[in-house]
């Protein structure tokens, strides 16, 4: 065949024809490794390192690693080794092999199929399988990955022949490491082990290759010696030129076997054989800082497929080798042999993995498309949003659509309109405009919290700064670079200075920064959401004040946010009460999950606090981890599109017409183009909270209603009431679509009350019917036509009954007795 023929002529050169001869010997080998006479691999009196590096030990590590790979299944709950199962041990073991592929060949193939060279194993499967290798891993991972990776590689290519010709080497990851060290608690006993470490990626430098075998040229006699290896630390030690110490020259051979000289010897950079190499900077995660400390940080090493899988501003959590260098300006400084310490990773997993929309399971999928099929999912979306903050409807959601999101778009790919929601915090003390803050930091996907009085300009866009490693000059996001395709929380906004606040101008409309410093010119992408919480002039808003005369904050900076929350700390008393209980509850509420799990403490019953202020159940509340969940989904899979028909053009035009007029002449917010874009991106927010394919009716409302509130708790307290009265007819509220679906069923009744009638004078009946009944699809669908989607409140409700109606759901039903 044709594709045999072009493999045979590739096995022609050095490299590929040592390859296939490996995998040859290796399908030999390979059909009866299970046959091979094992080594004692716990009877060995020299250090572990020498006795891994012997030959008989290596080939034994093969066989039980290749072993497990081709044999272990998930579910299994019997050792490799154990072979004294009974009758009933031995049938599930036959059924379980004859129903279930071999978890690890089923991972190698999906592997293969999209070409990578990373083979994940998980280490809780090592070590129920084969704790021996689980263990010698923890004890002498270095040694252990080259035997496993060798292993690996060798099973690849019996699965898969000519593989190598993609790929030359696989890389065993190791995941599911189960002890997770604090950076700050690596010591020496950790020197040459497996640590697992968590953070941030505070910087990442460019990918450069670093030597991984070479070849020399002999300068006397022209002769070719090699390959000789070189180890991955090698060029991370630094001499006294303040460069990297040369791998080449520290690898060279001593002698050339072809002419006997001493050298000297030239690297042979053509034949010689060189991998990725990056660094990472690695820092501790904010909250698991101790009291008073500053974070601590670590340069983490990615090589070979593991380069740029990770992004400045992620949380990680890294599993590697933890190893040391000597560093000679350390020395220096110090008077003794000191060395730097790093981490190689072998593996990467990301926080944001653990609920993004690629690694959701079916259940997970099954419980959001449930969710989304309850038509009040946006009220319970509003009440699960900080949960313990009392009150604050309006505020919990905004920012319930600036986590969701809208659909960015992109104009014949020239103008693009950002899709993210901005959204301003402006209140009294003691609001919890912080707190909200704080939980759009620990709910949104991925996201950056600032202060204003923390932040400067190029600690918010960009900086450049000059690379240690390359010495050349260059660029280090700031936070808004960093929270790209998140969202960027900024309190105490108020108390930024005006030069840094106009640095972020162009980052919230345009989404993009521009850089011209030190020789570079760039643009920076920024695409992320800006929550903003400031304080007004003095602490305390005055109500009889406009929003300008509250807050030093600029027409164009107001503009760019979407919605502004006006939080106001009123006296009411009896709010005050409920307050007051809500917060006492709370307190008597909070006792610690972690003595809940091991019996210390009971779970308190709840009394108060099992109703909100609206008077909905506290059962309605979702899980915070399904919440997370469903943000994610939503923003991964769903993107409502504004069709023609779905919602009412001329209401928003008019709308603006209206917001124009009163915004000249009552001041408050200015009122610009920017604002019929937020109508537009709040709806399409309030749509993704309900996993809809496009933009209805109601999510226009729920839209418009935002917008109004954001524009009429801006203005002096003495013209809010009329210009409530003014926008009363945008707004659509409860009263004027109960009294609408009430003309409609009055309808639907008198038309079947007219059929039986006539039904009664051509049968020749005089009994008049008791009973009239209305089928709720069709009840339902006529509400659809008046662009009204859910009807169960309305049949639940007062008006409803009063009206002599009643609902069968068994056979789905509206009676109406006379």
């Amino acid at each position: 065949d044709e594709e045999d023929d072009r493999l045979v002529g590739m096995e022609e050169d050095f490299d590929g024809g040592l390859r296939r001869t490996e995998a040859e010997e290796d399908v030999d080998m390979g059909d009866d490794f299970e046959g091979l006479e094992g080594v004692n691999l716990e009877a060995f009196d020299v250090p572990l390192r020498e006795w891994i590096a012997q030959a008989q030990t290596r080939n034994e590590i093969q066989r039980k690693f290749r072993k497990f790979l081709s044999e272990f299944r998930e579910g299994e709950e019997f050792l490799e080794n154990f072979d004294d199962l009974d009758e009933a041990g031995q049938k599930r073991r036959e059924r379980l092999e004859a129903t279930t592929p071999p978890t690890y060949e089923d991972r190698i193939r999906h592997m293969c199929s999209s070409n990578r060279a990373a083979l994940e194993v998980s280490y809780l499967h090592l070590m129920q399988t084969v704790p021996i290798l689980a263990l010698w891993i923890d004890e002498a991972p270095r040694d252990m990955f080259d035997v496993l990776n060798e292993a690996a590689t060798r099973h690849v290519l019996r699965l898969f022949p000519s593989y190598h010709t993609i790929r030359d080497e696989i890389h065993v990851r190791v995941s599911d490491v189960p002890i997770l060290d604090s950076l700050r608690d690596l010591r020496t006993s950790h020197l040459d082990g497996l640590v697992k470490v968590s953070g941030v990626i505070t910087r990442r430098s460019g990918v450069s290759p670093q030597l991984k075998m070479a070849f020399y040229d002999c300068i006397k006699c022209k002769f070719t010696t090699g390959p000789y290896r070189c180890d991955d630390t090698s060029s991370s030690s630094t001499g006294p030129e303040g460069g990297d110490r040369d791998a080449s020259e520290e690898n060279a051979p001593t002698m050339c076997p072809e002419c006997d000289s001493e050298g000297p010897f030239k690297l042979n950079s053509s034949r010689s054989r060189y991998r990725n190499y990056q660094k990472l900077n690695l820092q501790e995660r904010p909250g698991s800082v101790p009291p008073g400390r500053v974070p601590r940080t670590k340069e983490v090493v990615f090589l070979d497929d593991l380069v740029d899988i990770a992004r400045p501003g992620e949380e990680v959590e890294i599993t590697g080798v933890f190893c040391s260098s000597y560093d000679y300006f350390l020395t220096q400084r110090s008077g003794f042999p000191v060395f730097s310490t790093h981490v190689s990773a072998n593996h990467i997993r990301k926080k944001e993995d653990a609920s993004s929309a690629s690694n959701l399971s079916e259940a997970d999928r099954k419980l959001i498309l449930d969710l989304a099929s309850d038509p009040n999912i946006a009220k319970r979306i509003v009440q699960s949003i900080a949960p313990s903050i009392y009150g604050h409807e309006h505020t919990k959601m905004a920012l319930a659509m600036s986590l969701f999101g809208a659909v960015p778009k992109n104009v014949d790919d020239k103008h693009r309109i950002r899709g993210d929601v901005n959204v301003l915090l402006l209140g009294d003390p003691g609001t919890a405009k912080s707190q909200m803050l704080k939980y759009a930091e620990a709910t949104a996907p991925r996201a950056v919290y600032s202060t204003g009085k923390g932040a400067s300009a190029v600690g918010l866009t960009a900086s450049v700064h000059k690379d240690p490693l390359t010495k050349e000059w260059t660029l280090e996001g700031g936070a808004l670079v960093l929270a790209d395709r998140g969202v960027c929380l900024i309190d105490e906004f108020d108390k930024m200075n005006e030069q840094d606040r106009t640095s972020i101008h162009e980052a919230m409309e345009q989404q993009s920064i521009s850089i011209s410093k030190a020789g570079i010119v760039t643009s920076l992408q920024a695409r992320c959401a800006v929550i903003a919480a400031a304080n007004p002039i003095g602490g305390r808003y005055d109500s009889s004040c406009t929003l300008s005369e509250n807050v030093e904050l600029t027409d164009p900076i107001l503009q760019r946010f979407d919605c502004l929350c006006v939080l106001q700390d009123v006296v009411d008393p009896v709010a005050d009460e409920r307050l007051a209980q809500f917060v006492t509850e709370s307190h008597m509420m909070s006792v610690p999950t972690s003595d809940i799990a091991r019996g210390a403490a009971t779970a308190p019953e709840r009394t108060r606090l099992s109703s909100t202020e609206d008077g909905s159940s506290a059962d309605d509340l979702i899980p915070q981890s399904l919440l997370r969940k469903y943000i994610q989904y939503a923003r991964a899979n769903c993107r409502p599109a504004l069709r023609g028909g779905t919602f009412d053009q001329e209401k928003i035009a008019s709308l603006y017409v209206q917001l124009r007029k009163e915004s000249s002449s009552s001041g408050g917010v200015p009122i610009a183009v920017r604002h019929i874009e937020s109508i537009m991106r709040m709806s399409e927010a309030h749509a993704k909270m309900h996993l809809r394919d496009y933009v209805r009716d109601d999510d226009m409302d729920a839209s418009i209603k935002m917008m109004l509130e954001s524009f009429i708790s801006a203005q002096k307290f003495s013209v809010r009431r009329s210009l409530r009265r003014s926008f009363a007819k945008f707004m659509s509220s409860g009263e004027d679509r109960v009294h609408l679906l009430l003309h409609i069923l009055q309808d639907m009744m008198r038309n079947e009350a007219m059929y039986q009638t006539i039904r009664q004078r051509q049968l020749k009946e005089k009994d008049v019917p008791e009973v009239l009944e209305v089928p709720l699809e069709e009840f339902e669908s006529r509400a659809r036509d008046r662009r009204i989607y859910d009807v169960a409140d309305f049949c639940k409700g007062t008006e409803f009954e009063e009206a002599g109606y009643s609902l069968d759901m068994r056979r789905r039903v509206i009676v109406r007795n006379f």
